[in-house]
């Protein structure tokens, strides 16, 4: 039996792993910290409500669990709010990470860690998991921090950075970039989408998958978790239209400059997912793949 801590287990990423996990109760103990009440509408597995900014309760906590993975989905995302609130994302993003670190480290425990593609500058695209990062906003450069808080820690830990993650969860607070586009489409309004940004979206539940891969191979190191296509943002809009045969001739193209963002975005990433297929076994699917998976799920 392993006993796994998830921070952030009310998110979309915490509740996919709830989901994916306790569908095997005889091989996974799982603890959820989350802030504020338990948003997954399940009541099969131990709940702590929790600021993870609260070290001390938070040390006690995991003490006492005593996990022997611990997964951190607990993240600031908001790529412009990071820009506005640096010592706020520092908190999430960073802080969090060493305290997490720290006390794994002391209970021999695994850490599974999720970054970025926003940890490089988008010059060159494809990346594998040893280009050298250059980040070019303050979310991307608090990731970077906290990979870099990883591997200078004593904790066993798996770091799998990831591109716009999607999907639907219970009582979800945050939207992400296909709901977005279904649901402004779905009321009939038109919306204007960046031409000259690519990226290769991720469904939650294959993000939620390798971190279960992680746990049951004692993955270490860094790893690209994403789909197998790098797109931009206007032709992701697109396939989202073409999959829930929504109205394609309400998305409008835009260009990154005509966009008032607090944050600089990398204009391409992508990944190449080679290390993760040999070494962990995940044959990624194209976005549109994805897509028809998640849209049969909402069935």
């Amino acid at each position: 039996m392993v006993k796994v801590v998830i921070t952030g287990s009310n998110g979309l990423l915490g509740q996919s792993l709830l989901k994916l996990l306790l569908n095997e109760k005889n091989a996974y103990q799982v603890i959820g910290f989350s802030k504020g009440e338990n948003r997954s509408g399940r009541d099969d597995f131990e709940y702590h409500s929790i600021d993870l900014t609260d070290e001390e309760l938070l040390k006690k906590t995991i003490l006492q669990s005593s996990p022997n993975v611990i997964i951190n989905a607990a993240a600031m995302t908001n790529v412009d709010r990071c820009e506005i609130d640096k010592s706020e994302c520092d908190k999430i993003n960073v802080e969090l990470v060493k305290l997490l670190s720290q006390v794994g480290a002391q209970i021999n425990a695994h850490m599974i860690h999720i970054s970025t593609d926003f940890i490089f500058d988008g010059k060159k695209g494809n990346y594998t998991e040893t280009d050298k990062p250059n980040p070019l906003s303050y979310y991307g450069m608090s990731k970077l921090k906290s990979e870099q808080v990883l591997i200078n820690s004593k904790i066993n830990y798996t770091i799998l950075r990831t591109i716009l993650v999607f999907g639907q969860v219970h009582g979800m607070r945050r939207s992400n970039i296909v709901l977005w586009v279904k649901n402004m489409l779905e009321m009939g309004k038109e919306i204007t989408m960046v031409h000259d940004q690519y990226r290769a979206p991720t469904y939650v539940e294959d993000l939620a998958m390798a971190c279960k891969i992680s746990i049951d191979k004692k993955a270490q190191g860094i790893f690209n978790i994403s789909s197998n296509q790098t797109l931009s943002i206007y032709k992701i809009a697109q396939q989202i239209a073409a999959v829930f045969q929504l109205n394609n001739n309400l998305i409008k193209p835009i260009s990154s400059l005509e966009l008032d963002q607090k944050a600089v975005r990398p204009s391409k990433t992508g990944f190449d997912l080679s290390n993760t297929k040999r070494n962990l076994g995940i044959h990624a699917k194209s976005f549109k793949e994805d897509l028809q998976r998640f849209k049969d799920s909402l069935s």
